[in-house]
């Protein structure tokens, strides 16, 4: 897995050895030599993962990550803070300037690229989600909020570990908020996330009664659970373990003894960018449903129909289509005005969706037209719905405001005869419409051997 990789050092040495390691590993490498340099370098170049050292003079590490993390352009960067630091409170205090995680100087090469991997799956996801939102932005849907700050509430496992390091992560998370639920070993821990309602999983390194690194490896491939944050607790002789659990999938890993604040700030991150990650799919879903989704009537749209019944017809499944128009719509226009029009479009859909099964797909085809795909529907069945539906908007009038509008709907419909093409069938159905117009309207009408006969190849 390669990448764009910032580099921010002020002192030069620093900076060829990290380039020279990353280098070999054939990451594309970038160098910045101060705060205000590393966010200039940011938005011009925009690198995949930025590798911030602390100490610098003028705008120290801490300040130029909570400037990248304040940015929309830039806050899904992540951010690897590399110090000699070596306070317990120094590492807290850049987990809650933003940073994704923070490595002491000497640097361990493996530990660094374990966690570049790690941090580079992760944001390919988000990158992905970004992209189709911002699409669904440009195509005029709204953007996903920001994600909520506020975790009081989240729930989550600890699998592993014994009953006083469970008290004492149960005490730590306690004070955002959250509860933990304790399984000793690889089997029980399984079974309690089966049920899909924790947010973030501790993984306790080694594991009582199992594999760590297998269950690392079973949630990752598991469709429900796959993309839970999984937070390693590892001692420093797990080291080997804690590199193979990242290779795997692990989010992020806390070293013993625990420091409570580190824990919470690790969490919190990892929260943050479910959230995060969550919001994006969301928005994604209601971009997509909006775009088969006719903003009128609430029916799926002409684009929506069409490729449903296609796939239907590519697997040689019989399917009926209906073809229905409102009777004499325009002069209701002209009449009564558009907003009456708009009034009685929504009734008809409405009335057509109650009368169908939940199995039938009922869109709005254009203008005053509906179309109807029923799977495995014989004529006779076909025949009917179509009078279930002309019935249902004929025998009550729509009201718009004070006014009763009369309105009817005629209806033409076409069964499958063996293979058949999208355009044939519902050919052969507005064949039958227009027989129905002819005929007086507020009727159904069914597709006979003339009307396939008379369509194209």
């Amino acid at each position: 897995m390669t990448a764009r990789v910032l580099v921010v050092d002020d002192i030069p040495a620093n900076l060829r050895l990290l380039e020279a390691k990353l280098r070999a590993e054939y990451f594309e490498v970038a160098l910045a030599a101060s705060g205000p340099e590393a966010l200039a370098m940011t938005a011009a170049w925009a690198p995949d993962i930025v590798l911030l050292d602390v100490m610098m003079p003028g705008m120290d590490g801490y300040e130029v990550c909570r400037r990248l993390k304040s940015q929309p352009s830039t806050g899904h960067i992540p951010v690897v803070m590399v110090t000699a630091l070596t306070e317990q409170s120094e590492r807290v205090r850049g987990l809650e300037a933003g940073a994704d995680d923070f490595i002491s100087k000497p640097v361990d090469t493996a530990l660094l690229f374990a966690r570049l991997r790690a941090l580079l799956r992760m944001k390919q996801v988000l990158d992905a989600w970004r992209v189709r939102a911002e699409t669904a932005r440009e195509l005029g849907f709204d953007a996903p909020p920001a994600p909520n700050e506020a975790f009081a509430g989240a729930r989550l496992m600890l699998a592993g570990g014994s009953p006083d390091e469970a008290r004492a992560v149960a005490v730590a998370v306690a004070a955002d908020g959250m509860t933990i639920d304790h399984a000793p070993d690889e089997a029980s821990a399984w079974d309690s996330l089966q049920d899909a309602r924790h947010d973030l999983a501790v993984l306790c390194l080694p594991l009582a009664g199992g594999d760590a690194l297998r269950l690392a490896s079973r949630l990752r491939a598991h469709g429900d659970i796959r993309e839970l944050p999984l937070l390693l607790l590892a001692g420093e002789d797990q080291r080997q373990a804690v590199l193979r659990a990242f290779d795997l999938g692990a989010s992020d890993h806390v070293m013993r003894p625990v420091d409570p604040p580190e824990l919470r700030a690790r969490v919190r991150n990892q929260l943050r960018r479910r959230q995060y990650q969550d919001l994006l799919r969301r928005s994604l879903d209601r971009s997509l449903e909006l775009a088969v989704t006719d903003s009128l009537t609430g029916l799926r749209n002409r684009r929506y129909v069409q490729r449903h019944l296609d796939s239907l017809l590519r697997t040689g499944s019989a399917a009926t289509v209906l073809l229905i128009d409102v009777d004499r719509f325009k002069a209701l226009n002209d009449r009564h005005g558009h907003a009456a029009g708009d009034v009685a479009l929504k009734e008809v859909a409405s009335r057509l969706r109650e009368h169908l099964r939940a199995v039938d797909v009922v869109a709005r085809y254009g203008g005053e037209e509906f179309l109807v795909v029923m799977a495995g529907a014989e004529e006779a069945e076909a025949a009917a719905v179509a009078e279930r539906l002309r019935a249902a908007v004929a025998d009550t009038p729509v009201m718009a405001g004070s006014l009763a509008l009369t309105t009817t709907v005629s209806v033409g419909f076409a069964t499958t005869r063996g293979p058949t093409q999208v355009e044939a069938l519902i050919g052969v159905a507005d064949a039958a419409l227009y027989r129905a117009k002819d005929a007086g309207r507020n009727r159904i009408e069914a597709a006979t051997a003339e009307d396939w006969a008379r369509q194209p190849g």
